[in-house]
Formats: C-alpha cells, sequence, structure tokens
C-alpha cells in the first residue's frame, strides 16, 4: 500500500470490516510496528503530533469528571495535579471552540452521545494537533449530529491547517468532506480525488 495525505487534506478510509483499517490507523499511531515499508511525514520531523477520536464509547453515568475536566486530562502534567496559566486558556479557548463552554460542568456520564464526540473531539484537539485520525467516530450519532461534529472538524481543518484521516462507512458523510479516498479490499487497494470514489464498488460490499 502507498498513498499521501497533504498538509492540511482529508483523506477518508472505506472499506469492509476486516481488510486492515484498524491496523493502518494503529500503524499510524505508533501502536505497531510495520513488518515491512515506512511511514513517513514531510518536512523535517520524522513524528507529528496526532490527535485521536475513537468509536463512540459510552461512559457509565457514575463517571466522576465534568465535561470541563474529561477535556483537560489531555493536558494534565504527570509532575503536578493542576493546570498552568497557559493551559487554563488553552482549555477555554477549546471549549469555547467546540461549542461546549455552556454544558462545561455537566458530568460527562450524563452528557448526550453528540456531546460526548465532540468532547473527545476537544480532547484531540486541545494540543494543537497536525493530524486529527477519526476511527468511525460519527457510527453511533444520528444524522443531525454526524454532520455537526464534521462541521467542526473541517473548521480546524481549514483554520489550522489540520490534516484529517476520517474512517467510515457513511459514503455520503465521506463525498461532502473529503478531498481524497482510500478504499481498502483484501490485499488491494485504490486511491485517488473523492470525486473518483468507486460508490457502486464500494455500496456492493
Amino acid at each position: 500500500m502507498n498513498f499521501n495525505l497533504q498538509p492540511g487534506g482529508f483523506l477518508v478510509i472505506v472499506g469492509e470490516n476486516g481488510v486492515g483499517k484498524t491496523t493502518l490507523v494503529r500503524a499510524l499511531l505508533g501502536q505497531l510496528r510495520p513488518k515491512s515499508g515506512s511511514i513517513e511525514f514531510n518536512g523535517p520531523k520524522k513524528n507529528v503530533k496526532i490527535g485521536y477520536v475513537p468509536q463512540f464509547r459510552n461512559l457509565d453515568e457514575e463517571y466522576p469528571l465534568s465535561i470541563r475536566d474529561f477535556v483537560g486530562l489531555s493536558l494534565m502534567n504527570r509532575r503536578v495535579p493542576w493546570l498552568g496559566r497557559s493551559e487554563v486558556l488553552r482549555l477555554n479557548d477549546i471549549m469555547n471552540q467546540t461549542n461546549l463552554e455552556k454544558i462545561a460542568d455537566r458530568p460527562v456520564g450524563l452528557a448526550s452521545g453528540g456531546e460526548k464526540q465532540r468532547a473527545y473531539l476537544a480532547q484531540a484537539l486541545i494540543n494543537k494537533p497536525e493530524l486529527l485520525i477519526l476511527d468511525e467516530s460519527t457510527a453511533s450519532l444520528d444524522n443531525e449530529m454526524k454532520y455537526e461534529l464534521l462541521d467542526l472538524v473541517a473548521k480546524f481543518q481549514h483554520s489550522d491547517q489540520l490534516s484529517v484521516i476520517f474512517i467510515t462507512h457513511d459514503l455520503p458523510l465521506a463525498q461532502k468532506y473529503a478531498d481524497r479516498f482510500l478504499y481498502m479490499e483484501h490485499f488491494k487497494y485504490k486511491t485517488g480525488p473523492i470525486a473518483d470514489l468507486p460508490v457502486e464498488q464500494v455500496e456492493g460490499r
């Protein structure tokens, strides 16, 4: 497999279950070491800062943190159990940008599915990543919430030159937001501009 993602680009990964989409993501995140080949990032740095939003993970109603504290977990310094002034300012900023400020004190376990996914998104974005990976992050959301979440992602993509990889089975979402696709099959793949996505082939799987 060989594909490119340009800075500020939006790549959608599609394909049936079991073709290796999650394995690819784990390799990008550094959780798996490729047996062959390499993953390279442009520029002088060998690595880039990556944000990750998982599939919907429901949190128990008794989960002790507020939405604000949950988002701030990504800023916690292991040496001290509190946030510094610059970190508090960054937390306030990301809460505002992801439309969470009005429900900041709500226990995250009592938040709606869409609110929880926005909290996961804010947590992934708070450290200003260069690459954001969404692993079927809209799968359990209703149609309105799917577009609301992806609209937020697109806003950061354009304002911060954020590169995005989005794994999904939702072709309308893919066609609306992505500029390139990677279609994975067993032992083969296709990639190209989103306008060339082989919709009938993907839907036939």
